[in-house]
C-alpha cells in the first residue's frame, strides 16, 4: 500500500514538473515572439509616470507618433491573437497598450469573416493611479479608434483584399462594412468624450479607412485628431482622373489656337458647373508618408496652383490662408527622409514609425490629391446654395 502511495506521488510530481516545464516553455515562446514588444517595439519610450502631469510626453509629436504606431500594431495583433487561439495569458497585443497606461474597451470585427479589424481603445485610469498618476497627462486622448491594414493571413486575407480592391477601383471604401462599423465607433466615443478628447488612427488600409472615416464626421463639423501611416494613394480613379486633367490642358492649348466665337465661348462657359468655397474651420488630418512606398508616395505630389508648402507655418495645427484667402484642404504631412531606396517591404512598414533612426521633414501641405479628396468638406455646389427670393 506505501508503495502504491509513494509511486502515485512520484508520478504526481513528475506531472507537476511537466506541467512547469509546459508553462516555462510557453513563457519563453511569447517573450522571444518576434512581435513581441519587448523584442520589435520602440526601444528609448518611457512609459507615462507622475512627472507627465507636470510636463506631458504626449506635447512631444514623436512620442505621439510612436504610441499611436503601436496602437495599430496592438490591433494586428488581436487579430493574430484570434487566429492562433491565444489566452489573455499568452497574448500578445496586450502588451503593446500596457506601456502607455491604454487599454482595450472593444474590438471591430468585420461581419462578413469575424476577423478584427480594429479597436476601441481608452485611457486605463486604474493604471494610472498606481503609478500616482492622478490626472489624464495633456494631450492624451481619452479614447482611440485604431485600424489596421492588409494582413496577409488565410482567415482575413480574402476580405482585407476585398477592401484593397474597392479602393483600388473607386477610391472609395464606403460601401465596405468596416466603414459604417468604424464611423459608428469614432461618432460614439466622440459624442461620449467630446471630438478633442478623441482621435483616429491608422495604417495602408486602415488609414485609408481612418481618412473617409474623419472626413464623413468632418462633415458633420465634428473634428477629431486624425494620424494615418502609409495611407493609400494609388487608384483607378486617380488615373483616370488624372488622364482626364492632362485632355483638359490639351483642349485648352488647342482651343486657344482656333478661331474665337464670343457667342460659342460665352454658351460653353455658362454651361460649367460651378461650386463655391465656404469658409469653415479646416480638417487638418496627419499623413506620415515614404517615398520608397509606391502605395502613399502620391500624396507628395503638389497642387500646382494654390498654397505651397509652408515651413514657416509648420507647426501650427490649422495654419490660416494668408491675404485673406478661404480654407483650402490641406494636411500635415510627414515625410521619411531617410537616405537612400528602401524595399517595399521596409517603407511600407508600420514599425518604421517608431524607429530610432526616423528622420521626418513635415509641412502644412495642400498636395494635390489630398486638396481632391477633402474639397468637398469646403466646397459646395451651385446647386445647393440658397437662392435669394424674388422682391428681397
Amino acid at each position: 500500500m506505501s508503495k502504491r502511495g509513494a509511486e502515485e506521488m512520484r508520478n504526481e510530481m513528475v506531472a507537476a514538473e511537466g506541467e512547469i516545464k509546459m508553462e516555462n516553455f510557453e513563457k519563453d515562446v511569447v517573450e522571444s515572439h518576434p512581435y513581441a514588444f519587448h523584442v520589435s517595439g520602440p526601444r528609448n519610450v518611457a512609459s507615462p509616470n507622475w512627472r507627465d502631469l507636470i510636463n506631458s510626453s504626449w506635447k512631444d509629436a514623436n512620442y505621439k507618433r510612436t504610441v499611436m504606431a503601436c496602437f495599430v500594431q496592438a490591433v494586428y495583433l488581436l487579430e493574430i491573437d484570434r487566429q492562433e487561439n491565444r489566452t489573455e495569458e499568452n497574448a500578445l497585443a496586450p502588451k503593446w497598450l500596457i506601456p502607455f497606461k491604454y487599454k482595450l474597451v472593444e474590438t471591430l470585427n468585420d461581419e462578413r469573416d469575424g476577423s478584427i479589424f480594429g479597436a476601441i481603445l481608452e485611457w486605463d485610469r486604474s493604471a494610472a493611479l498606481s503609478d500616482f498618476m492622478l490626472i489624464r497627462p495633456s494631450g492624451a486622448p481619452r479614447a482611440v479608434v485604431a485600424l489596421r491594414g492588409t494582413l496577409l493571413k488565410s482567415q482575413t486575407m480574402r476580405r482585407d483584399i476585398e477592401d484593397d480592391l474597392r479602393f483600388l477601383a473607386w477610391e472609395s471604401l464606403k460601401g465596405s462594412v468596416r466603414f459604417n462599423a468604424a464611423l459608428n465607433a469614432l461618432k460614439s466615443i466622440a459624442t461620449k468624450y467630446g471630438s478633442n478628447n478623441v482621435c483616429i488612427v491608422g495604417h495602408s488600409l486602415g488609414a485609408g479607412f481612418a481618412l473617409q472615416v474623419g472626413k464623413a464626421l468632418a462633415k458633420e463639423g465634428i473634428h477629431v485628431e486624425a494620424h494615418l501611416f502609409n495611407p493609400p494613394s494609388v487608384s483607378l480613379a486617380m488615373s483616370l482622373r488624372n488622364i482626364g486633367e492632362k485632355a483638359g490642358v490639351a483642349w485648352k492649348r488647342l482651343k486657344s489656337m482656333l478661331p474665337s466665337n464670343p457667342d460659342t465661348q460665352m454658351s460653353y462657359e455658362g454651361n460649367d458647373t460651378q461650386s463655391f468655397r465656404i469658409g469653415l474651420k479646416p480638417w487638418v488630418p496627419h499623413l506620415y508618408i515614404n517615398n520608397s512606398d509606391y502605395i502613399c508616395c502620391s500624396y507628395t505630389d503638389q497642387e500646382k496652383n494654390g498654397l505651397r508648402d509652408n515651413h514657416d507655418e509648420g507647426d501650427k495645427e490649422n495654419a490660416k490662408p494668408r491675404n485673406g484667402q478661404q480654407v483650402v484642404a490641406a494636411a500635415k504631412l510627414f515625410l521619411s527622409s531617410n537616405k537612400g531606396k528602401q524595399k517595399f517591404l521596409e517603407a511600407h512598414g508600420l514599425e518604421q514609425w517608431w524607429s530610432d533612426n526616423l528622420e521626418l521633414q513635415m509641412a502644412i501641405s495642400n498636395s494635390k490629391l489630398i486638396s481632391q479628396q477633402l474639397k468637398s468638406l469646403y466646397t459646395l455646389p451651385a446647386s445647393q446654395l440658397t437662392q435669394p427670393k424674388r422682391g428681397q
